[in-house]
């Protein structure tokens, strides 16, 4: 369990089209194998500690003909933002993710002290 010490509670979300591999013919769609697509997200403001951060598909875009295969996670968190990351493998094809996210932490409160 994450216990958040600060009375302040964070909470930043947002959404990414991760990639769109249709229309270029890009490695999701042409590829066979692992694949993974990788975004690094800023955090509009920083938390005070690494926040939970849960990542989830909001809309994707598939061959019908193959098998569907997907990983979406949050890697490397920090104070300041995170790595998106998708992942496929074997013959699925992809043609476009979007990606949302949220994350919930530990932020500075006006009432916070700042011993120098």
């Amino acid at each position: 369990m994450k216990r958040i010490t600060s009375n302040t509670i964070g909470i930043q979300q947002g959404s990414r089209v991760l990639f769109s591999d249709f229309a270029d013919g890009g490695v999701m769609w042409t590829g066979q194998g692992a694949r993974e697509s990788r975004h690094v997200v800023t955090f509009k403001e920083a938390f005070t500690e690494a926040p939970t951060v849960m990542a989830s598909i909001s809309m994707w875009d598939i061959d019908h003909k193959h098998t569907s295969r997907a990983d979406i996670t949050a890697e490397n968190i920090t104070e300041t933002g995170f790595h998106l990351v998708f992942r496929t493998w074997g013959d699925t094809r992809v043609a476009r993710v979007r990606a949302d996210w949220i994350a919930m932490g530990s932020a500075a409160s006006e009432d916070d002290w700042q011993l120098y």
